[in-house]
Parts: structure tokens; sequence; C-alpha cells
């Protein structure tokens, strides 16, 4: 008989989980497109003062969007948990939470709910990290099974 998979230490309450290494790299690379795009709109010569606008314009959009896609993250404190993703942001008590789910191959963690649903949290995802991504996803788990109804108390 194989032994029981040891439980993960659970944080610390409030912690937040996202992904860094991948908004890291998101945002510097915003930040450096933005400067680029703007110093060549700044050192091309033969550009009218809109066309000039309009360098810094989609400069600035660009990196809007990546700001976006940084934004992820999922927030677990004593009442439960908050999941922020690209354009949404949703308050779930403890006990909607029934299981966390991070199979391989998923793209991010899964929350599935006590309505019947399964809502993304794209604050959790493998990426670049997979190693803190699992990590991070068994202590929402252990989190969630502590706090909550938990998987194995339906």
């Amino acid at each position: 008989m194989a032994a029981p998979a040891p439980q993960p230490e659970l944080p610390h309450l409030p912690v937040t989980f996202r992904p860094t290494l991948t908004r890291a790299v998101l945002l510097t690379v915003g930040t450096a497109m933005f400067v680029v795009i703007t110093a060549v709109a700044l050192l091309l010569e033969n550009l009218s003062p809109g066309e000039r606008l309009s360098f810094v314009f989609t400069a600035l959009l660009f990196s809007a969007v990546l700001v976006l896609l940084s934004r992820p993250k999922v927030v677990a404190d004593d009442a439960g948990v908050t999941v922020v993703n690209l354009t949404s942001k949703r308050r779930l008590a403890w006990a909607e939470i029934l299981r966390v789910n991070l199979r391989p191959g998923d793209p991010w963690v899964f929350l599935d709910l006590s309505d019947g649903t399964s809502l993304p949290a794209l604050g959790i995802q493998p990426g670049i990290a997979r190693a803190q991504a699992v990590r991070d996803a068994r202590a929402l788990r252990a989190l969630a099974e502590t706090h909550g109804t938990g998987s194995d108390n339906t």
C-alpha cells in the first residue's frame, strides 16, 4: 500500500498567486516596446506631428494589451478567493469551491464550483514557470479543502 502524498504547507492568508515570471516578461516587453516605438517616432525627421502621435498611440495600445495580459491573479483570504482574469473579477466564498484542478496539458487552473460550473483561474498557469504553478495549485487546493467544503466533504 502506497503512502499518501504529503500535504503541502498552508500559506499564511491573505496570499496572492500570480504568474510572476510571465508578468515580469510581459511588463518588461511592453515597456521596452513603448520606449523603442516612441523613440523611433521622435527620431524620424520626415514625420508630421500627427504621424508621431499615431506612433506613440500605437505603442501605448500595444503596451496596454500586454498590461492586460499581465493582470490575472488569484487572491485567497479568510473569507474566500478572488479570481482576477483578463477582463473579469469574481469573488468566491470558500464553500463555493469544490475542487482545484491543474491537469497535465491544462493552460491554467480550473475551479470546480458548487453551482456545477467551472471557473478558469488564469492567475495560476504553468506557462514558463511550471513548477511554481504546480506548487501554487497544490497550495490553493489545500486551502480550499481546509477552509471550504473541499472535494472530499461533498
